[in-house]
């Protein structure tokens, strides 16, 4: 009886994710790269059941697990740049070229990791990407001071590739939890995502004063190098390959004007974000003067009102219609960052940040929700046509905004990500007025 249970449970649930798309079509964190893993908070409400089904699913836990990793590893660099003493400087460009660096590792990685899964499976592939990211921060630590700044590239470009592989492997390994609940597997994935950011930021400001950088560091790699021990001496069930849409799919939605307006908003809201979480501390350091330990507090605060943001929608998205919650959570990201780029003490920082966070929280997983609704192929944990394009470019904000930075001074680095959360303000709008004009 057990047994035929589970059966109608798992064909249940993959028939509702074709019958009822707006219910889940936003749900996102099962990502072959960092970009979606904003993604990872669904707005469906959780009994304490759905929480239980998911950790009974075979090494569903273990999996979720990774997505600490990630997200560890996601927040890295924005959090380790006052340590490399980029608060004493203002060689803006160079801070650029290792987010460059970083997002062509998870580029470069698509491709390594299908192969790598079809080859080895998905246990080797959690393996990989853990050995590998240990190895890239061990590299980092015992770079001598005075290295070129292309030897921190050459780290960071592995530590991109290693995060591009441990998120396929995510993506695989928790199938089966997410088969049997989407709503719980995805927040749970989320809640592991945000708490790795939050991890390595508390870890290099608590230990900014009191360590050298080589043994912050030593003890970030020490956290991969764990779980490496732990997913290899775990099993993960084989992995179930999805189809991708062709180049013939890709040139059909550019004749779209819904499908443009929703890879438009993709490029402009993972720019917007990505830049903030990376350049943030650098900001207030040289705006405001603070010291690198408070900038890296105030980043803890960011990550915080991210997480506390999507929970609270769980709750608020029953009540209050998508579209509007969509204006509103941009307006108050926008406002957010007119305060950060005005503001000339830590109080005003504070309130930016807050409405900045809670703000972001919610637009990518409403974008996501529509785009799944509207374009039944469009997965977030896979690069898919048009929107794969959109979500490469906004990669590439951080690296533009250090060049702009050197150029024009370090308000740059809030007034770009201002101009594109208007961007995604105004395309809002268009796609709200493209969908009446569509249905009449």
């Amino acid at each position: 009886m057990q047994g035929n249970r589970r059966l109608l449970t798992a064909l249940f649930s993959r028939v509702a994710q074709r019958v009822i798309p707006n219910r889940i079509g936003g749900t996102g964190c099962l990502v072959r790269n960092s970009e979606a893993v904003w993604a990872t908070i669904d707005f469906v409400s959780l009994t304490a059941a759905d929480r239980g089904e998911v950790l009974h699913v075979p090494s569903a836990a273990r999996a979720l697990s990774g997505l600490v990793i990630s997200g560890l590893l996601f927040g890295f660099l924005g959090a380790i740049l006052p340590a490399w003493g980029y608060h004493l400087t203002s060689d803006f460009s160079t801070i650029g070229n290792y987010f460059l660096a970083m997002s062509v590792g998870v580029i470069l990685s698509t491709e390594a990791a299908g192969r790598l899964l079809l080859k080895r499976g998905v246990g080797s592939l959690l393996v990989t990407g853990c050995a590998l990211a240990c190895s890239a921060l061990l590299y980092l630590a015992f770079l001598p001071p005075t290295a070129p700044a292309l030897w921190r590239m050459a780290g960071l470009l592995l530590i991109g590739f290693a995060t591009g592989l441990l998120n396929t492997g995510v993506f695989h390994a928790i199938s089966p939890a997410y088969d049997r609940d989407p709503a719980a597997t995805v927040n749970a994935g989320g809640i592991s995502f945000v708490m790795g950011c939050l991890a390595v930021t508390l870890l290099v400001g608590g230990t900014f004063y009191a360590y050298t950088v080589t043994s912050i560091l030593v003890l970030i790699a020490v956290v991969p190098g764990l779980f490496l021990i732990w997913f290899a001496r775990g099993s993960f069930a084989s992995p179930v390959i999805v189809d991708q849409p062709s180049i013939a799919q890709l040139f059909r939605d550019l004749r779209r004007p819904g499908a443009v307006l929703f890879a438009l908003l993709l490029f402009f809201q993972f720019g917007n974000e990505w830049s903030i979480a990376g350049w943030l501390p650098i900001f207030l350091i040289h705006r405001l003067g603070v010291s690198p330990k408070l900038s890296l507090a105030l980043l803890a605060i960011y990550w915080l009102a991210l997480l506390v943001g999507r929970l609270a929608a769980v709750g608020l998205l029953p009540r209050i219609r998508h579209g509007r919650f969509l204006l509103a959570s941009a307006a108050a990201a926008v406002f957010g960052c007119i305060i950060l780029l005005q503001t000339d003490n830590v109080f005003g920082a504070v309130v930016g940040i807050l409405l900045v966070g809670s703000g972001f929280a919610a637009i990518y997983p409403l974008i996501a929700e529509r785009i799944g609704r509207e374009f039944p192929y469009f997965h977030p944990g896979f690069f898919n046509g048009i929107f794969s394009i959109a979500l490469t470019g906004g990669m590439l904000a951080p690296w533009t905004l250090g060049h702009l930075a050197d150029q024009w001074g370090i308000g740059m680095v809030m007034a770009l990500p201002l101009a594109g959360t208007c961007m995604v303000f105004a395309l809002v709008l268009l796609v709200w007025l493209e969908a009446k004009i569509r249905l009449g």
